[in-house]
């Protein structure tokens, strides 16, 4: 006959603690208030005191001293908000603002007082009014007027030209969300190639329909914002498996803490020198020199010039969106590659490989 046993002592409140939270979850937590401070400090700092600083602006007049001595003038401004070069004329001007060259132009009519400012608010709305404040309190000093024109007009429906910050930032969101699923459902790191090759098709699907669908309802939809249907899906798909295959990567290489790594770089620091609210120019230098290398930046560039410019100026954006997609899934199947036949977790299983059946099917 079995004696009966006496429960355990209690443990105590400390011993409570320990055994509810982790060393691991303790070091996780450190990490996540980390990147919290990081995503405050990010953002206050890069919107805090939007300044204008050396935004590229072409100048005409009939006579070519008369542009040089008045872009010499603008360059001389103090805190140098512009940066001025002179063209031969008006269509010139007009030119270089529709292929993004330069984000303002100032005609100047020397047989009248009134000059013309041509700005695009499709790049942007806070860049064109800043480029109208600066360059009308120029025109004020020298007893002159400038008339806005703008040669890209953001449409009825993109308050402030952010529809296409938003929709890339939706995709952006779509697409790391899409890779720590994949961790979450069956491990953050593949247990082999093969199984990294179908993450990467099963993310490849993901975004072709996020794409399209994200398309669709800032276009037709909600009317938001214009441009072609496929140039906008093509550029959709690339946003989002680029994001996604960046978080595939970083969770190879560092495990569940890749997700954290995934937001640092596209939330933390990607969204707030994305351009959106402000472009570029606006920005501090360290966001502004970020900006355009970084998924949300480089995919809210080339949205709006499929949007607002006919495509002009897209093509960089694009190709360092295709550089992210194609690192990251070089360093998705190489992690995998090189994991295959180390001891250890079957991660894509999410179970000890040394586990037995029943173990195993007792844990799923």
């Amino acid at each position: 006959m079995t004696q009966p046993t006496s429960p355990p002592p209690p443990a105590g409140f400390l011993a409570e603690v320990k055994d509810a939270v982790t060393v691991r979850a303790a070091l996780l937590l450190v990490g996540v208030l980390a990147l919290q401070l990081a995503f405050v400090t990010s953002y206050i700092g890069a919107f805090h005191q939007p300044k204008p600083s050396e935004i590229p602006i072409a100048v005409a007049a009939p006579a070519r001293p008369v542009a040089e001595q008045s872009a010499q003038q603008l360059a001389g401004l103090p805190g140098k908000p512009l940066d001025p070069h002179a063209v031969k004329d008006e269509a010139a001007a007009r030119a270089e603002v529709e292929n993004r060259e330069v984000d303002g132009a100032l005609v100047i009519d020397p047989a009248g007082p009134t000059d013309r400012l041509l700005v695009a608010s499709g790049a942007g709305a806070s860049l064109s009014q800043v480029l109208e404040q600066v360059v009308g309190r120029v025109e004020q000093a020298r007893g002159r007027a400038a008339r806005v024109v703008d040669v890209a007009p953001a449409a009825a429906g993109d308050a402030r030209g952010l529809s296409a910050f938003y929709l890339v930032i939706g995709w952006c969101v779509g697409g790391y969300l899409c890779a720590a699923i994949l961790a979450i459902s069956a491990g953050a790191r593949p247990a082999n190639s093969h199984r990294a090759f179908i993450r990467l098709g099963a993310l490849l699907l993901y975004s072709i329909a996020a794409g399209l669908l994200g398309t669709v309802i800032a276009g037709p939809v909600l009317g938001a914002l214009p441009g072609g249907i496929m140039a906008l899906w093509g550029l959709g798909t690339l946003v989002v498996f680029a994001v996604g295959a960046i978080t595939l990567a970083f969770q190879g290489v560092a495990g569940v803490v890749g997700i954290g790594l995934a937001i640092l770089v596209v939330v933390v620091l990607g969204n707030p020198s994305a351009g959106g609210a402000y472009p570029y120019p606006l920005l501090p230098p360290f966001w502004r020199a970020i900006g355009p290398a970084l998924p949300p930046g480089a995919g809210t560039y080339a949205a709006r010039s499929i949007a607002y410019f006919k495509g002009n100026g897209a093509a960089g954006p694009m190709l360092v969106l295709a550089a992210w997609a194609v690192v990251g899934s070089a360093v998705t199947v190489a992690c995998a590659v090189f994991r295959k036949g180390r001891p250890g977790a079957a991660v894509g299983s999410g179970l000890p490989q040394d586990a037995p059946a029943g173990e195993g099917t007792a844990a799923r």
